[in-house]
């Protein structure tokens, strides 16, 4: 069993947010071209609805089992499919090319209901001796309040979003920015609750997600022109084509920064084999989980911007855990680095699915319908993405899951 190295957040200052929309669209300051692609439509913009952080406290306070409310769903995804064959002409990961997956042979995960309120008054969670129970947090996007009530319905964090979980162990999945209003608050809450939570005995801990190194190119390296392997490309113009929010930008601090830069990409934990993007692209880097972080440590501190990219491009790959073959790239996967099961986010479900909202959807439950986790590939990889970007849902898990 390999755990994490990194210290994640002991000693941080209180946590300063500013007020963020529960509705989102991609901004138009988001849709830039990048040189040599063609301009992308604009996306309808959102109503500006205020959501004071206060508010959104005291409706965690007196009703904690109501989900958020829901969303229409926005314009599709803008991810980085590439498969793992290489980089056909052409390519960028500045494009949005997630395609649609129709597929049949995924199992949607029912998860319990939450407990009612009078029940979770008891402490029920990390409370027995020996390691706590384990949680997997998937992409969160920078959808805070959405992140506070998952967290509080699994009995992780109270009302005000402070860990009461005791000797539980949290892992989240990568990408916290980017898209959502509020990436810079659910770097700072995660950072928080790393240092709450190794001090009741537990620990929240976190993997590097292609996003965080987005952001990370973005904030070192600007409009420096870099080879994406298919003309040239900046993290700036990638960052703002991908969902990047001037106001996290703005909010971005050296600490925030360093904490990024030594997060790890891959870890094992309980015959779980933790890991943000679903690709076999972490077998370049290593091959052992201390190897793989080492090396990914490694060229960050370097600093060199065609090194970064081709990193970042290679944790865009996806969808290398589907179709025929996909349960052998887990297998290859699991005989590397440990583990029975590979748990990953990157992928959305919706989009595994091919349960995908679209820009006309009006009103309300038009979103994708995600209930939980889905697991594929012969039983052995578990996706954890819900798409809360696409009006999904924000997935927090105890594991392990039934088989």
């Amino acid at each position: 069993m390999v755990e994490g190295s990194m210290t994640q957040g002991a000693g941080q200052g209180p946590v300063v947010r500013t007020a963020t929309l529960r509705d989102f669209r991609v901004p138009p300051y988001a849709q830039v071209p990048v040189e040599g692609h063609s301009e992308h439509p604009q996306p309808r913009p959102a109503p500006h609805h205020p959501a004071p952080r206060q508010a959104a406290r005291e409706a965690l306070q007196h009703a904690p089992e109501q989900p958020p409310r829901p969303r229409t769903a926005p314009p599709p995804h803008p991810g980085n499919a590439l498969p793992d064959d290489g980089y056909p002409d052409g390519y960028t990961p500045t494009e949005r090319d997630l395609p649609v997956i129709n597929r049949g042979d995924t199992l949607q995960v029912s998860v319990a209901a939450p407990p009612d309120p009078a029940a979770a008054a008891t402490p029920l969670v990390g409370q027995g001796p020996g390691p706590g129970p384990l949680y997997v947090v998937g992409d969160v996007h920078g959808y805070f309040d959405e992140l506070l009530v998952a967290l509080r319905e699994q009995g992780l964090v109270d009302g005000d979003g402070h860990w009461t979980a005791g000797n539980a162990r949290l892992w989240f999945l990568g990408d916290f920015t980017d898209r959502g209003p509020d990436g810079i608050g659910v770097i700072d809450l995660v950072m928080r609750l790393s240092a709450e939570a190794a001090a009741a005995g537990g620990y929240c801990k976190a993997l590097m997600g292609n996003h965080e190194l987005l952001l990370l190119g973005a904030k070192r390296f600007g409009d420096t022109p870099v080879n994406s392997g298919a003309g040239t490309a900046t993290f700036q113009a990638a960052w703002l084509l991908n969902g990047g929010q001037k106001s996290d930008m703005d909010r971005l601090q050296d600490v925030h920064v360093q904490w990024m830069s030594r997060l790890d990409a891959i870890v094992e934990q309980d015959g779980h084999l933790l890991l943000h993007s679903d690709t076999t692209a972490y077998l370049e880097y290593g091959d052992t989980v201390e190897d793989v972080n080492d090396t990914v440590h490694e060229i960050l501190t370097r600093n060199d911007a065609d090194e970064c990219w081709d990193l970042f491009r290679k944790f865009t790959k996806r969808f290398a855990f589907r179709d025929e073959g996909g349960a052998n790239a887990v297998r290859e996967l699991l005989d590397t680095y440990g583990g029975q099961r590979v748990v990953h986010g990157h992928s959305p479900i919706p989009y595994l699915l091919g349960e995908v909202g679209t820009e006309d959807a009006e009103g309300e439950g038009t979103g994708p319908v995600v209930e939980g986790p889905h697991v594929y590939a012969d039983g052995l990889a578990v996706a954890m993405d819900g798409g809360v970007t696409m009006a999904g849902k924000l997935l927090v898990q105890q594991l392990p899951l039934p088989h």
